[in-house]
């Protein structure tokens, strides 16, 4: 399966939830103020957002003024422009070598896997990558990202259960160090009861990073699950206390209708989308292209 297939057939739910919709009230017919009204409903509905919506909307009652458009059928090119050039807005950190990659996110978005998914782009790329199994508080996190790293065929560095993970993250720098990886990643504990706890734990990783790796470009990526719709724009606020998130992997894409939130997320929180997970293999993690996107959920 190519590429745009593979993407376009994640969003299957996405575009089932609004195509039929779309299509229809594209078909031909004058510009009416109903029209803009049922636009407003299916674009919500798709989990878009209240404010991206809007934004949407007096960009594209903008461009039918200005292009004196008074059919419905044209407005179509029209939205999928706006919205490609939402989601173009954030620019995607170019990566320089070697690198860090710090990824948090809360528990159950499919952070480990994400992780796993990772090394083996990397790996596969030609790159050396270790793996830092900094979540030490949920019962068998490492066990789980071992398993990962033995299928990707790289590194791991892991310490025992409920040790401290500034101490894994520092002796995952040396080895990198040590042995010239490319790419160390490093996973970390997503609990968000102790939020408090969560934040400074982040910060005293970033302190550590930032001493002992300092000739290593260190990147903040924030998985996130995409059947949670607009709930991950708040995710993104909590872990924005912290660190400065410069991309977002946005995992489960292919089991949710709630899609429409990667626009949500572009507009609101000015952070790329950086990958989306379209599937369950460990090739099932795809670059997130805004053109691809658009003409996926809206043909």
């Amino acid at each position: 399966m190519g590429l745009f297939a593979k993407i376009k057939a994640a969003l299957t739910k996405t575009k089932d939830a609004i195509a039929y919709k779309i299509n229809k009230l594209f078909t031909g017919g004058v510009l009416t103020d109903e029209f803009f009204d049922e636009l407003e409903m299916i674009l919500l509905s798709s989990d878009i957002g209240a404010e991206t919506t809007e934004r949407l909307l007096d960009e594209l009652r903008e461009a039918v003024d200005k292009k004196h458009i008074r059919t419905t059928e044209p407005v179509k090119a029209e939205l999928k422009r706006i919205m490609a050039e939402i989601l173009d807005e954030n620019e995607i950190p170019a990566y320089e070598y070697p690198m860090v990659i710090m990824v948090v996110g809360v528990n159950g978005v499919g952070k480990t896997t994400a992780i796993g998914k990772l090394a083996h782009r990397f790996k596969k790329a030609g790159k050396s990558v270790t793996i830092a199994a900094a979540d030490t508080f949920r019962a068998a996190a490492s066990d789980q990202l071992t398993v990962w790293a033995e299928r990707a065929g790289v590194r791991i560095v892991k310490h025992a259960e409920g040790a401290d993970p500034g101490a894994v993250v520092y002796d995952a720098v040396q080895s990198a160090k040590s042995r010239g990886a490319d790419v160390l990643l490093i996973d970390t504990a997503g609990r968000l009861h102790n939020k408090k706890n969560l934040m400074e734990e982040l910060k005293k990783i970033t302190r550590i990073i930032e001493r002992e790796a300092e000739r290593m470009t260190l990147y903040n990526f924030i998985v996130l699950d995409a059947t949670t719709g607009q709930n991950a724009i708040a995710q993104v606020d909590v872990f924005n206390e912290a660190i400065d998130i410069d991309g977002i992997i946005l995992t489960k894409l292919d089991g949710t209708a709630k899609g429409g939130v990667v626009l949500g997320i572009a507009n609101e929180l000015q952070v790329p989308v950086v990958y989306i997970g379209v599937g369950e293999g460990i090739d099932d993690l795809e670059d997130f292209s805004s053109k691809q996107f658009v003409d996926a959920i809206i043909e």
